[in-house]
């Protein structure tokens, strides 16, 4: 069955709206259940001593946006970071971001992840919000610019998630919600009221069973709110469906040399924006995406792959074949 376009305007700029963060990522080079006693847990006091450590730029707002200017858009970034944000601002001006509406704090730091990971791939993970926890006071609205076709509104603070996409239905302006974790956050009234009216709403499949579960809708209570629904499967690929009952299944691109999965679900939707934003329809946009989460998946951290916009034609190719013309038609 056909799948109903999303038709956005050609020529415009992407909106993505979600946090800006830093990763500091350390290896245990051993397994944290060697020494955890069972019997001690209520008085637990351990430490590790890490043989690797790394800091990293992420962020899914930074994420979505850096694989947005890798294939050659001009992303408007709308987020809150803190005073060691420099550098990482520098980063995103020279990929292609366009960072002028991120919101500065000078008196708090960026949002900052805090993973150590064993011998077993097992993590024990600290988070502190830093300047996120402001970006509530940001209106999607006020910054949007003069050239918006789409927002993408992504894990961020909840209040912030939940204005952002109030503020893009207001204005008519087509969004994907994109919950992902945040969905065991927020409360099941705000998930269902960020999601009423979202052009797309992208999860994976674990946590679209939490989004139906926390707003107590099936599969066609969740079409009452929103258009379509993306849902990504790891190296199953993704599947995108709408309320008419038309679905696609998106077969994941071929990875070289798998390392971990950090970022692939933000590669992917910044992979099917860029394609959307160029005219392309859902099946390509999302192949385009399949290929750029493959790129991600293939090292350490969200953003320390790279391409030029040849290179990924190249890829797409040995996968999926030539790109279509950009007709902006229909998907089958």
């Amino acid at each position: 069955m056909t799948l109903s376009p999303l038709a956005i305007p050609r020529g415009g700029q992407v909106l993505v709206a979600g946090s800006l963060a830093f990763d500091q990522i350390m290896v245990f080079d051993g397994q944290f259940k060697d020494h955890i006693l069972p019997e001690k847990l209520h008085v637990i006091n351990i430490s590790f001593l890490v043989t690797d450590m790394q800091r990293q730029r992420g962020g899914c707002a930074g994420n979505i946006g850096y694989t947005l200017a890798l294939l050659g858009e001009r992303p408007r970034l709308i987020a809150a970071a803190g005073n060691d944000f420099s550098g990482y601002r520098t980063w995103l001006e020279e990929q292609g971001c366009d960072v002028d509406a991120i919101a500065v704090h000078d008196d708090v730091t960026t949002a900052s992840c805090f993973i150590t990971a064993d011998h077993d791939d097992n993590t024990i993970t600290g988070f502190f919000p830093g300047a996120m926890a402001r970006a509530g006071d940001l209106s999607l609205r006020e910054r949007a610019g003069d050239h918006a076709a789409i927002a993408i509104v992504a894990p961020d603070d909840p209040a912030a998630m939940l204005r952002h996409c109030r503020e893009a239905r207001d204005a008519g302006l087509p969004f994907v919600f994109d919950p992902s974790f945040q969905v065991t956050n927020m409360t099941g009234p705000d998930l269902a009221d960020a999601a009423r009216g979202a052009a797309l709403m992208a999860l994976n499949d674990y946590e679209y069973a939490v989004f139906k579960q926390k707003t107590g809708r099936d599969d066609a209570g969740v079409f009452e709110l929103v258009e379509r629904v993306a849902v990504t499967l790891g190296a199953e690929g993704s599947k995108i469906a709408d309320r008419d009952g038309g679905e696609l299944v998106i077969p994941a691109a071929r990875v070289d040399a798998f390392v971990e999965p950090t970022g692939a679900g933000d590669a992917w939707r910044g992979g099917l924006l860029a394609g959307l934003a160029r005219g392309y329809d859902l099946a390509t946009s999302g192949r385009i995406g399949s290929v750029a989460a493959a790129y991600a998946v293939e090292h350490k951290g969200p953003q320390q792959h790279s391409y030029t916009q040849d290179e990924f034609a190249a890829r797409y190719r040995d996968n999926f074949g030539e790109l279509p013309s950009r007709s902006g038609g229909g998907d089958r």
